[in-house]
């Protein structure tokens, strides 16, 4: 890799693909925000560019746990309505066990 001759850094070897070439530009336009960051010489855009990132970085994160949240309670309500449909279903049961046990009417014995 040749050296170059102003900063004394090795310069990378152009990629081959172009989006490839496109990812190392962006690296190096990231390396030199924060070089300028650091050394508190940024523009008002780059520094605008950062917290704005940052920001939607954020929504992003409290969205996604909104999201997550959002299933949790769906998958409960699902619970709750499968829970829901059993307890019927042994009511069901349990009531007519008391009226075969009480003497009433059973619908299988009727039709035999």
């Amino acid at each position: 890799m040749a050296k170059t001759k102003d900063s004394g850094q090795r310069r990378p070897r152009p990629a081959l693909s172009p989006e490839n070439r496109e990812n190392q530009l962006i690296a190096l336009a990231v390396n030199s925000a924060e070089q300028q960051l650091l050394n508190g010489t940024a523009s008002s855009q780059i520094i605008v560019h950062y917290l704005k990132l940052g920001a939607e970085r954020e929504r992003s994160r409290l969205e996604n746990e909104l999201l997550e949240k959002k299933i949790q309670l769906a998958a409960a309500k699902t619970e709750a309505i499968a829970a829901e449909a059993r307890s019927e279903e042994l009511f069901k049961n349990a009531i007519e066990a008391m009226r075969v046990y009480g003497g009433g009417n059973n619908d299988d014995e009727e039709s035999e």
